[in-house]
């Protein structure tokens, strides 16, 4: 059976497909009729369930989505939510990246803790639901370094290491990352739901 991922952003895609190896598993991109759907929760759980109900229903197929940002600790779990639209347009990652280390220019480093946070939603066509989270501590540092992965990859180290999440290799960054410890959550209750 089928699972549609409720994205149209490759680099998910393809994060997603290596997490979830072993699914039939296909993108938004095989279904150009589904709309974007508007993510209008103010948690990662709402914004997450939003879309994968949406795209069971449209699909009639077992739908995943997630939802996912970078929180700062000094920002007050900020950008959260809006870490995707943080600099005013959706997906200016270079935009959202230079807004924030402005908004934290000044502040000691000691106090730039901060982690990722990913909710996984798995939606049926019959309505049924299942969510998980996962988090990847760390810290901001002030220049972006590394050209793997996007959005605040550059600027982000993870706990226990030096490199930025942009510097790990895809598996390295697969093994640790904040999606990666929701997918492999939400791999065994795929599993469950749909065997």
């Amino acid at each position: 059976m089928k699972i549609v991922l409720a994205t149209r952003n490759p680099g998910k895609i393809a994060e997603l497909r290596r997490i979830l190896s072993g699914f039939d598993i296909v993108g938004l991109e095989e279904f150009p009729d589904i709309e974007d759907v508007v993510e209008t929760g103010v948690t990662f759980e709402e914004n997450a369930l939003l879309k994968a109900h949406a795209v069971a229903q449209a699909a009639g197929l077992p739908a995943v989505a997630d939802d996912s940002g970078l929180c700062v600790d000094v920002l007050n779990g900020m950008p959260g939510v809006f870490s995707a639209r943080w600099a005013g347009r959706h997906g200016d990652d270079r935009g959202n990246l230079e807004l924030l280390l402005a908004q934290v220019s000044d502040v000691p480093e000691r106090h730039l803790g901060a982690h990722f946070t990913c909710c996984a939603a798995l939606a049926l066509p019959d309505g049924g639901q299942r969510t998980v989270e996962g988090i990847l501590p760390g810290r901001l540092i002030r220049e972006p370094r590394g050209t793997n992965g996007f959005g605040y990859d550059p600027i982000f180290v993870p706990e226990g290491d030096s490199r930025t999440t942009a510097e790990l290799t895809a598996g390295e960054k697969d093994a640790i990352s904040h999606r990666g410890r929701a997918f492999r959550a939400l791999a065994p209750i795929v599993r469950e739901l749909l065997s």
